[in-house]
């Protein structure tokens, strides 16, 4: 016990610097990002929180109840809770417990030891003004808005930023409470609370009503969101692969007939990535569509909706192809996040292209999958004008930072890429159902989802995900003529880059390395120059 305490002095009383190209980190980037002493020790089960919001004063106070497994030595622990919210009371199963802070975390000192594998309960008590979301959902916090009407609408985005920013909760994605959550909102007797999962219970009075919600699955932090507004709800039953799947949807009461029309694109999303993904993964808790004051977050089994009941990206195609406008892009990318972001989780955000990259390209596939193949690929393609290449798409680890935003075009399409790679649609779609299969309600690391493509594809994909992933290098194609011979090798790659690529309009393929190699020339080529098929992520360069 006495070296697990020095290590945990050591941990807490050190400044940690790590450096990351021109980025430095604290300890406080640390104790978030990573799963040190003060957590490793035990497992969250789930969590019971209650909130009361005042909107006029836009203040908070609740409670956070966490059921936690013992799963090694440990008497203390971190809780996070992001300033100027404040911890006011600390109980565990039954005792108080110590408390201390040091700016975003809470270090307690529990009143005993407990037994390994034990189940425990901590009472949390806290209070504050939260911060607030000026432009969510790009920043993170409580959002107290007016609707059309001036009525009170309130909400939270927290993803990047944390659960913490309003609640006390283990603010690491690599711990999903394994038995799901509660909420309960309490508010005003006029508005409406709607939350993840189902509604348990609704206890109403002649000034205050509270609402209960239960989900069963795990849930990542972030998603654990109240939407309170004057809101009005209709249902219907999705006929899916694992039976009949209870779909709701809350909006503001005056937006009620074009949101029926508009959300009728959701039972035809869910149709379409069941078919490439698998059964949608949380049927225990339903499905929800609910108006948000923000554009739109993937908030697991309520999936905001602030898109403005039209057809592409606030109405414009971000691939300019004319594909995007076909569809609500809100509804179709948040709901792709309950497979690859809510079911498939990664343990660390510097793997976050897990969530966005599939999630990019569940765009691609359900443009496919109404319109056709070659409308998806013009779609994923015209998507390439959106990547900078500034940074890689994999960023720091165990300091909770994200990589670069390229995490969404160029990770959908290096997916792309790949799918050319592996040649056959059906074993690219089998793979993606294995994927969500496989790692069901589990949280993971990019190399695990690198691995298991490698594997279930036969093909060695790793240098790809590292060229894609890991530098801003495009890999770039030389070729040169020779005679009667065409030389080509790559250049612009990670060593061992040997990705092949085929032909456009052929059934030709190449299998360039970094050394020169040779083929007999074509009077298509030595005429018009080599030519790749459009689906591979390259450039092409004629040398001398």
């Amino acid at each position: 016990m006495n070296k697990i305490l020095k290590a945990i002095l050591i941990f807490n009383f050190s400044l940690l610097i790590i450096n990351s190209g021109d980025a430095q980190f604290t300890k406080q980037d640390t104790l978030r990002g990573s799963n040190g002493p003060g957590r490793d020790w035990w497992d969250v089960i789930k969590y019971d929180i209650s909130v009361s919001p005042s909107y006029s004063s836009k203040t908070i106070r609740g409670k956070s109840v966490i059921s936690f497994k013992i799963l090694g030595a440990g008497s203390l622990m971190q809780i996070d809770l992001q300033e100027p919210m404040q911890l006011t009371n600390a109980i565990c199963s039954g005792t108080p417990a110590q408390f201390s802070r040091e700016k975003n975390v809470y270090f307690l000192t529990l009143p005993k030891s407990f037994a390994i594998n034990s189940v425990q309960e901590l009472e949390l008590t806290f209070e504050g003004k939260p911060r607030e979301a000026l432009r969510p959902p790009w920043d993170g916090g409580w959002i107290f808005k007016n609707d059309a009407k001036g009525r009170a609408w309130m909400s939270v985005a927290c993803q990047g930023l944390g659960a913490s920013v309003w609640y006390p909760c283990k603010d690491y994605q690599g711990d999903e409470p394994d038995m799901g959550a509660r909420l309960t909102i309490h508010i005003p007797g006029s508005l409406v609370a709607v939350a993840n999962g189902h509604l348990k219970k609704k206890v109403s009075s002649e000034k205050i009503s509270s609402w209960t919600w239960e989900v069963k699955n795990p849930i990542n932090n972030y998603n654990i969101i109240p939407y309170i507004g004057n809101y009005i709800n209709w249902k219907e039953t999705y006929n899916g692969e694992k039976g009949n799947l209870d779909c709701s949807y809350w909006v503001l009461d005056y937006n009620l007939e074009k949101a029926k029309e508009q959300f009728k694109q959701a039972s035809m999303t869910l149709k379409a990535f069941e078919h490439w993904f698998g059964p949608y993964p949380f049927y225990e808790d339903g499905f929800k569509l609910v108006e948000s004051p923000h554009l739109g977050m993937e908030h697991q089994s309520a999936v905001a909706y602030g898109n403005g009941f039209k057809n592409g990206y606030r109405g414009r195609d971000l691939s300019e192809t004319g594909w995007g406008l076909k569809w609500d892009f809100i509804i179709v990318h948040e709901v792709g996040h309950e497979w690859f972001g809510n079911n498939i989780t990664t343990k660390d955000i510097a793997d976050m292209w897990v969530h966005e990259g599939f999630t990019n390209y569940s765009e691609t596939l359900f443009t496919e999958y109404y319109y056709g193949k070659e409308a998806g690929s013009d779609y994923c393609i015209g998507t390439r004008k959106l990547i900078q290449n500034e940074k890689p798409i994999v960023g720091p680890y165990g300091v909770n930072q994200e990589g670069s935003g390229d995490m969404y075009y160029k990770g959908g399409n290096m997916l792309h890429t790949i799918r050319q790679v592996i040649n056959d649609d059906e074993q690219f779609r089998t793979i993606l159902r294995g994927l969500n299969s496989t790692f069901y309600h589990k949280v993971v690391t990019t190399r695990e989802v690198e691995n298991y493509m490698s594997k279930q594809s036969g093909k060695d994909l790793s240098k790809i995900f590292d060229q894609y992933l890991r530098t801003t290098m495009i890999p770039a194609l030389e070729y040169k003529i020779s005679g009667d011979n065409m030389l080509y090798r790559w250049t612009n790659c990670v060593k061992g880059f040997n990705m092949p690529v085929k032909i456009s309009d052929t059934v030709e393929w190449l299998n360039p390395s970094e050394e020169w190699k040779d083929v007999t020339l074509t009077a298509d080529i030595r005429s018009n120059g080599l030519k790749i098929d459009r689906s591979f992520y390259i450039t092409v360069k004629k040398v001398d």
